[in-house]
């Protein structure tokens, strides 16, 4: 008897959530408010972590910007109060080391207050075949992409699961939905942020902290330099992205405490038919897409970056 409530239960919570879903997609849910938030963001010295910060400042909240350059994370702070926020942080740390984060962290929590919203945008990428990458910048690939995270998140969510109040974005990549040519080390990373993020998300719904919630980001490329020489064979099916859009679509996701984010939206499809096609016909759209050679007009951003 007990088999069979608890069975009607799962069926018809499960129809609900289903209901819930498709409900959203046409009436938007309400935009929480973020002004008094603390919210850290890593890799805030360029590119998509730079106008998350500025997005963010002017929403109110109290933004800590963390980067290893500090000429970037310099210009970011101006920008940011040249747009009227009012209060913007700013700190060096490199986030390929584990101490560095441990030590900074301590900084920011006695100088700031408990960081409420934490988003892990830090990354890098090698752009090399396998074998010509050298074991170092894998190293770092690993540490900079994955291994941030785990210590990020160890420094601040104790803070969060205490008041059962906070928000953890990890900005991964599809590059961590699909495997890909000259990106081995940069899918592992992606891969394993993705997975882990999820992991934790789990426990804090097995704790019972339904107020810390959770945020993945998947983009295509994007146009802030890290990607550049890419360009995509069909731009109307998967356009390289205006970094504005991704931004407002990020900050649009964490008010609305959307757990998955895909940009553009073709991605939510290419995935599900992933997960059900032949490898050989996966392989045949990467192609016709052009995914499997594009990397081999990478250039990346100038080594001053």
């Amino acid at each position: 008897m007990n088999f069979f409530l608890e069975t009607l239960k799962i069926i018809v919570l499960f129809v609900y959530y289903l209901l819930e879903s498709l409900v959203f997609l046409v009436v938007p849910v309400r935009k929480k408010n973020v002004s008094g938030e603390i919210v850290l963001i890593t890799g805030a010295g360029s590119g998509i972590g730079r106008l998350l910060a500025i997005k963010f400042a002017s929403l109110g909240a109290t933004v800590v910007l963390w980067d290893i350059n500090q000429e970037g994370l310099n210009y970011t702070v101006r920008v940011a109060r040249e747009n009227g926020a009012g209060r913007v942080h700013s700190y060096i740390c490199d986030c390929s080391k584990r101490q560095d984060i441990y030590r900074v962290a301590d900084q920011v929590k006695k100088e700031v207050g408990d960081v409420s919203i934490l988003i892990n945008n830090a990354g890098i990428v090698i752009g090399k075949r396998f074998l010509d990458s050298p074991d170092s910048l894998v190293d770092k690939t690993m540490e900079v992409n994955t291994m941030a995270h785990f210590w990020t998140y160890k420094a601040f969510i104790p803070a969060m699961i205490a008041a059962n109040h906070g928000h953890l974005v990890s900005i991964a990549s599809c590059a961590g939905l699909c495997g890909g040519s000259q990106v081995s080390d940069y899918c592992a990373s992606k891969f394993a942020a993705i997975g882990f993020a999820e992991s934790i998300d789990m426990e804090m719904r097995t704790l019972r902290k339904t107020g810390v919630k959770t945020t993945i980001v998947c983009p295509f490329v994007i146009n802030t330099g890290m990607f550049d020489g890419i360009k995509s064979k069909c731009p109307c099916v998967l356009p390289i992205l205006d970094p504005e859009y991704v931004a407002e679509r990020i900050i649009s996701a964490v008010r609305q405490n959307q757990e998955i984010l895909f940009i553009p939206r073709i991605i939510y499809a290419l995935y599900a038919l992933k997960s059900i096609l032949p490898v050989k016909a996966t392989v045949l759209l990467l192609d016709y897409f052009g995914m499997l050679d594009a990397m081999n007009t990478f250039k990346g951003r100038p080594k001053k970056e």
